[in-house]
């Protein structure tokens, strides 16, 4: 006699549906398509959490530009010249700098500036 999965399945069931809890339509209530429907979030989850990493380093990158370039030097200069005066701030404390410590940032700009006459 051929034994079916019977509560197994229900239960795999369950779990899949309850990932796809506030999708739409179809994507949520059908089975085959709600285990597209995931393979496809999974798929988007994972390549968009290293793609997160890269955007906020854009958006440091700009900020510092920005700030940069209102101090009469630009992003390039700036970061050679902090390499010259040996200071390693990463870009995202820069970039916080920049928006909150307007001063600090006028330190670590007139620094960077003076390394690069220097060199």
């Amino acid at each position: 006699m051929r034994t079916t999965k019977g509560s197994a399945r229900n239960r795999a069931k369950r779990r899949l549906f309850r990932r796809t809890k506030g999708y739409r339509g179809g994507r949520r209530n059908l089975l085959r398509t709600a285990k597209e429907t995931l393979v496809r979030a999974g798929a988007s989850a994972y390549r968009d959490r290293r793609r997160k990493k890269r955007d906020f380093r854009r958006l440091w990158i700009i900020r510092i530009n920005a700030a940069v370039r209102e101090r009469g030097l630009r992003y390039s200069q700036f970061i050679y010249g902090m390499k010259q005066a040996g200071i390693e701030l990463d870009r995202r404390t820069l970039s916080e700098m920049a928006i909150h410590d307007p001063t600090g940032f006028d330190v670590v700009v007139d620094k960077a500036k003076d390394a690069l006459q220097a060199a």
